[in-house]
């Protein structure tokens, strides 16, 4: 993992099955992307969209992400600057989109034992508790790493098509 090591990161506690319509809620659906983050976990954490700071990472439980196949859930936290989501496991298509729009997950066994409002680092070894243990991940594939350095899908495409590596589908 060669990603941004260089600053501790304030975490943002929640439990288990932490689903898209907390992260997105359905209500605010019509409305652009600024919007729903505004309301992002506020059925939870009221306070969450208003106090998170770039940089911040959220440790949850198992099944993060469950619920629908909406990108708004994992959008708002790009949006909102959350630097990582640290879980046991995420839904399936909650993992993907994460990974699409730019947002490192971490799966970590022994996620519960990070507590509210600690700092961590996140290294290529793990997750390194300020102060404490280091907690091992589970690795993450280049090619999705290279989707979070890049700040998603759409920026990797962009840059294989401007380096010559990929041609630009024509329009009908």
């Amino acid at each position: 993992m060669s990603l941004d090591t260089t600053a501790a990161s304030r975490v943002w506690r929640l439990g288990a099955q932490i689903d898209t319509d907390a992260l997105a809620p359905g209500g605010y659906m019509k409305f652009g992307i600024d919007v729903i983050a505004q309301h992002t976990l506020e059925s939870l954490r009221p306070e969450f969209a208003r106090e998170v700071k770039p940089g911040d990472v959220i440790v949850a439980g198992e099944g993060f992400g469950v619920g629908s196949s909406r990108e708004q859930a994992a959008g708002v936290l790009v949006h909102l600057g959350v630097k990582a989501v640290i879980a046991p496991s995420f839904s399936g298509l909650f993992y993907r989109n994460a990974f699409n729009l730019g947002l490192l997950l971490l799966t970590c066994a022994r996620a519960g034992e990070i507590e509210e409002g600690t700092r961590v680092q996140i290294l290529p070894a793990g997750v390194q508790i300020e102060g404490g243990e280091l907690l091992g991940v589970k690795p993450i594939p280049d090619f999705l790493l290279e989707m979070v350095r890049a700040k998603g899908l759409l920026n990797v495409l962009k840059a294989r098509i401007a380096a010559g590596q990929l041609q630009p589908h024509p329009q009908p």
